[in-house]
């Protein structure tokens, strides 16, 4: 592999070390991760081609295995070790629910369903389905769709609270355009979603928009 040509102070690894990961920008965390280049190109030319041709960090790791191998300098083994990475990054900031830990504010909802659903490239319908004490029971994915949306059936998330034995429920879903903002149909959709489930004494506390870097709350904006 062709070495890395910077001065020592500059290469990403030490940076990181002398001021924190903070410090550093995409393409420097990215060749981080990459370690080395390939042939005739470092690795730090290599980071910043990679952000270049996807847009973005995020898109880059948002990609699917097919369009992350097509890139030379890539394939299925670094294609594994960003899935592994992002996969205990969620787990990380699942930990507190996973340990029953209860969402005491949305900051708590809009990180754990950041991490849940910021980077799908299709529209997913989730559910967080609490206890009395707001105490997460389980999260589900509970419809997907295209980019254009998804179908969701009211009679089988009704259906899914009660085999959960939920007392209330937050409900989300992402925007792929990556705009948070709430159509006419989401707020349709919850108020219809909020009814059925009101028949069963299961109440709807929320539902959230996830776009890209946004979260959008409808209770926060008076809209169920």
């Amino acid at each position: 592999m062709t070495p890395d040509p910077w001065p020592a102070d500059e290469r990403p690894r030490e940076r990181l070390l002398q001021h924190g990961p903070e410090s550093l920008s995409d393409a420097e965390l990215l060749a981080i991760f990459l370690r080395t280049g390939t042939p005739g190109t470092p690795v730090m030319a290599l980071a910043r081609n990679l952000i270049q041709q996807f847009g973005g960090l995020r898109t880059l790791l948002a990609a699917s295995r097919r369009q992350f191998c097509e890139v030379k300098g890539l394939g299925s083994a670094k294609f594994a070790q960003v899935q592994a990475a992002m996969e205990m990054a969620r787990r990380v900031m699942d930990e507190p629910l996973r340990q029953g830990d209860p969402l005491r504010s949305p900051a708590d909802t809009r990180r754990f369903l950041t991490s849940r659903l910021g980077t799908y490239p299709h529209e997913v319908f989730a559910g967080l389905f609490l206890d009395n004490r707001h105490r997460v029971i389980q999260y589900r994915e509970l419809f997907r769709g295209t980019i254009d949306g998804a179908a969701v059936y009211p009679r089988e998330v009704v259906r899914q609270a009660l085999e959960d034995n939920a007392a209330a429920v937050i409900f989300a879903h992402n925007h792929p355009s990556g705009v948070a903002e709430p159509s006419q149909a989401d707020i349709s959709l919850t108020r219809r979603l909020k009814d059925a489930l009101g028949l069963v004494d299961i109440r709807v506390l929320d539902h959230m928009v996830v776009g890209h870097g946004e979260v959008i709350s409808l209770a926060e904006r008076g809209l169920m």
